[in-house]
């Protein structure tokens, strides 16, 4: 039996269901749901705003509000609360270097777009290689 589940979400209709699998087949276990904002680096697109910001940890957690906002309503769906956790850094080595303190992962296989059905997404497949806990891909 599971006890501590961690639950990667960046407000992806893939990433919702995720989080409702969860729910739904570990009603006893205790969720958090873990947004990662990318570090702002040279040549980064939207990140580039971030670098921009006196309080870089304030900017992350008002970009990361809306995906836990969301993922507290359809918590409340089935009457149970999450934990949000909020990082800076690359998605794939935050879910990795958070996992040690869950008994699994539940992640979605791919992100939201056509093409990644039909290939395991890059983050996924990082955290499938390097989780030093058990990671349960939904599809």
């Amino acid at each position: 039996m599971l006890s501590r589940i961690l639950v990667p979400m960046e407000g992806s209709e893939m990433a919702e269901q995720v989080l409702e699998y969860a729910l739904e087949n570990h009603p006893n276990a205790e969720i958090t749901v873990l947004t990662v904002v990318g570090e702002p680096l040279m040549m980064m697109g939207e990140a580039v705003g971030l670098a921009l910001k006196n309080d870089l940890e304030a900017a992350a957690r008002g970009r990361a509000k809306e995906v836990h906002d969301r993922a507290r309503e359809l918590a409340a769906e089935y009457d149970t609360e999450i934990d949000t956790v909020v990082d800076l850094g690359q998605p794939a080595w935050s879910i990795i270097n958070h996992a040690e303190n869950y008994d699994a992962i539940v992640i979605g296989s791919h992100g939201g777009d056509v093409f990644d059905w039909f290939f395991v997404g890059n983050v996924a497949e990082a955290v499938f290689r390097h989780s030093p806990v058990p990671v349960i891909a939904v599809r």
